[in-house]
């Protein structure tokens, strides 16, 4: 059923009136008589935003719902790649599974959209993007997923991998990945050279994993720069963490932002507790797309993390010293309408005409949704209920 009313909402904190459903699309905001046969639901004043975003997130690598993984090892990022890569075979984290779980746990928690890197390499091949392909059937009508073919252990030190990234984009992944040109590759050159072929080639965007940080981050960003140009790729490309952008030197930053938002280069950020991570308002003053993601949760690279764009948001919000209500408000527009920008989806809003994506939220304003500790009231997915109170309509496996 894709025809609803939605009575008794406050959209955007707003004020109270009802959204009208009809055919997964909002046909209307006011006061509204059901018509036969429509279903109703009441919002009991709750506030009603667009769908969550996760725009940045690893749906092949959680461990939810497995036994507890023991993770003894040092936190060096080539370290936890290869163990990763060489035994989540053996410790049963089938791509399948647990990207249903993660996915069903992002739907329950009010995201409408998620943006998923999925490992390719060759000791697995495409297996497990084969995985998450088939998630995203399983849950079409619950939650949409854009794939990242994500070369997690390199591109030139991995012979093949290439060929792999290729046919991935050949089969479908909408968005082609990297990761650390110098510090995974130690050739900046050879990879992104390849990665911007490959993209030209299949007409894709990309969206790179840059946890280098101070003067190598920045060296590797006007790489970026360089063949962004060359390409045409202007408001094709997005980074990922990009922790550079978060170094003490603020002239230097001001310079790779002024680039950015010359370049419409997106940023999505997770708010890494334990790096330096960009300035979500000073990316905002700058004009500057920014979406922000999950990452990895609970998986062999570390325990934390929730499947909840709502906890997302505070993580970013501490990580950034935000307490004022507009920062809030804003924080909250990173998480959905930022997301959204990042990743050009189309008819999101909640506005007659855009598509009936929405969860409601607790609380009095925006700012106080962001910090309150409660399940999402009512999820809605193209007018159609998919969550209650933080449940979704479908189990995890």
């Amino acid at each position: 059923m894709t025809s609803l009313l939605l009575r008794n909402v406050r959209p955007m904190a707003g004020a109270n009136c009802d959204i009208l459903v009809k055919n997964g699309k909002i046909a209307g905001l006011g006061r509204f008589e059901p018509e036969p046969g429509m279903a109703v639901e009441d919002g009991s004043g709750a506030i009603a935003i667009p769908g969550l975003i996760d725009a940045h997130t690893h749906l092949d690598k959680t461990t939810w719902g497995m036994p507890w993984h023991v993770n003894n090892r040092a936190a060096v990022l080539r370290g936890r790649i290869d163990f990763e890569r060489e035994h989540r075979t053996e410790i049963g984290i089938d791509p399948h599974r647990q990207s249903m779980r993660h996915a069903i746990g992002l739907a329950a928690h009010g995201a409408s959209h998620i943006r998923s890197h999925v490992d390719i390499d060759t000791t697995h091949g495409l297996s497990i993007v084969e995985g998450v392909w088939k998630t995203r059937e399983k849950l079409a009508g619950i939650i949409d997923i854009e794939i990242v073919a994500f070369p997690q252990s390199g591109v030139m030190v991995m012979p093949g991998t290439v060929e792999l990234l290729d046919e991935a984009l050949r089969q479908g992944c909408e968005v082609l990945g990297g990761i650390d040109p110098c510090g995974i590759d130690r050739d900046p050159k050879g990879q992104l050279d390849a990665l911007f072929a490959l993209a030209v080639k299949h007409g894709r965007p990309i969206d790179i994993h840059l946890h280098e940080v101070g003067d190598l981050g920045a060296f590797t960003m006007e790489l970026m720069f360089e063949r962004i140009r060359a390409n045409g790729m202007q408001g094709k490309v997005a980074i990922s963490h990009a922790f550079a952008l978060g170094m003490n030197d603020y002239l230097r930053v001001g310079q790779l932002i002024e680039e950015l938002a010359a370049l419409d280069v997106a940023i999505l950020t997770t708010g890494a507790p334990s790096a330096t991570v960009p300035s979500i308002m000073r990316l905002k003053e700058a004009g500057i797309r920014v979406g922000g993601g999950c990452d990895g949760i609970r998986d062999t690279w570390g325990p934390w993390g929730q499947p909840d764009m709502l906890d997302r948001a505070k993580v970013i919000g501490m990580k950034n010293g935000l307490r004022s209500d507009n920062d809030l408000a804003h924080l909250l527009s990173v998480v959905s309408q930022g997301g959204a920008d990042v990743m050009r989806i189309e008819g999101y809003g909640i506005a007659e005409g855009c598509n009936a994506d929405f969860t409601l939220l607790t609380g009095e304003t925006l700012a106080h949704a962001v910090v309150d500790v409660a399940p999402r009231p009512l999820v809605v997915k193209g007018g159609r209920v998919v969550a209650r109170q933080g449940k979704a309509v479908v189990d995890m496996p």
